[in-house]
């Protein structure tokens, strides 16, 4: 089969690799129909992800058609599914508090130490992503085995819901509701995002659902904060304001109740600590750039909630512990836990409620997914969500 292949940084091809086969009896085998480009994606692609070999197969945003089973699977032969990113058996003690993205028997022995040094416990498994998360091969290409199938994905019985419209139940739709969910929304309230990429456009929509009153999306392409615009969201542009004592201004002097850092460990702009950061990145350090964690912990009201759907992966500098702790802030974040999100969401789909198409901007056969990885990551303003076709 043919797949989007990890060569090295900012090096990623597509290669023949055999074809995937079953292992337990729970998997399946899923010829994919659709697969994306995340934006989690190009901090593999940067090499700021620690754990990632040359030849590892990426991606974790995909959907399919289901062609073989293992005789514990629910799945059948022809259903169209969604696959969750997050790999989980659906019986261990993460498991069965709903805390999917915790399971504590997807992450293969032979991984785990990876990184319990690093986090304290071993993380749980995930597609395409990284050794640290099990290894395993990732939905852009061909075909992918699906471990615990009859845990993760969820099946498309109307047919009259195109591909684009649920292929993003995979990841970043669930990822922005939970980052929405983790910010505590009371109706009335005003909600800060930072990053206008695809999970803070759809948490901000989120936020929307849930009834907060005013959604402020903060970035600094243009065209994305027209997008943002369009979701009924107010904007403000990094480059152009003090983005702190704007919101400060617009909230008559109290800040946002609650903030959402949708930017996660690649933040951008000119600030002194993200220079700094950036240096540190650039030599391997291990070091996250977390300016707008900083900012949005500066600029939240005091007793407000914090919700961090962005992805870190180290450690970061100056982190303002002490704002944290004085203001009584309140943290929700981690990898999303799919599994619990993904029918509550297909039916607000089904129903017309959340539109996730508007953020597609460009459709590539996967032969073309390496330059839909550059451009993704060198014309962000252009390139909001990139959805690759196998077989196309």
């Amino acid at each position: 089969m043919r797949a989007l292949t990890y060569h090295g940084k900012k090096d990623v091809r597509v290669d023949t690799h055999p074809d995937p086969g079953i292992v337990n009896p729970r998997d399946a085998i899923i010829k994919i129909t659709a697969t994306a480009i995340c934006g989690s994606d190009l901090h593999l692609y940067d090499g700021v992800i620690p754990g990632l070999m040359s030849g590892d197969i990426l991606g974790h945003e995909f959907m399919g058609e289901v062609v073989e089973t293992g005789p514990g699977s629910t799945l059948r032969k022809g259903q169209r599914v969604v696959v969750p990113f997050t790999i989980s058996c659906g019986s261990c003690f993460f498991c069965e508090k709903q805390q999917f993205s915790a399971c504590d028997n997807s992450n293969p022995v032979e991984k785990r130490d990876i990184s319990e040094p690093l986090y304290g416990q071993p993380m749980s498994g995930l597609f395409g992503y990284s050794h640290m998360t099990g290894g395993y091969p990732g939905g852009q290409a061909e075909y992918v085995r699906v471990p615990f199938s009859d845990v993760g994905p969820i099946v498309i019985e109307n047919d009259d819901l195109e591909d684009e419209k649920v292929l993003f139940l995979s990841d970043i739709l669930p990822t922005g509701w939970m980052a929405a969910e983790n910010a505590e929304i009371e109706g009335g309230d005003t909600v800060a995002v930072w990053g206008a990429g695809p999970v803070g456009l759809f948490a901000a929509q989120s936020a929307r659902i849930m009834n907060a009153a005013r959604v402020i999306v903060i970035d600094h392409h243009p065209h994305r904060l027209e997008l943002a615009a369009g979701l009924g969201c107010e904007t403000l542009n990094f480059r152009e304001v003090d983005v702190r004592e704007a919101l400060l201004e617009m909230t008559g002097g109290i800040g946002p109740d609650a903030v959402i850092d949708a930017v996660g460990m690649e933040a951008h702009g000119f600030a002194i600590d993200n220079m700094l950061d950036v240096a540190k990145q650039t030599v391997g350090m291990g070091a996250d750039r977390a300016s707008a964690l900083k900012q949005a912990l500066l600029a939240c009201r005091k007793g407000g909630r914090v919700s961090i759907p962005g992805v870190y992966g180290g450690m970061t500098d100056k982190f303002p512990l002490g704002a944290l702790m004085e203001k009584g802030l309140k943290i929700g974040t981690g990898q999303t836990h799919v599994q619990r999100y993904t029918k509550k969401l297909l039916g607000l789909i089904e129903e017309g409620k959340i539109d996730t198409t508007f953020l597609i901007s460009h459709r590539l056969p996967l032969e073309q997914a390496p330059d839909g990885y550059f451009n993704f990551k060198n014309y962000q303003n252009e390139w909001t969500k990139v959805v690759l076709k196998p077989g196309t």
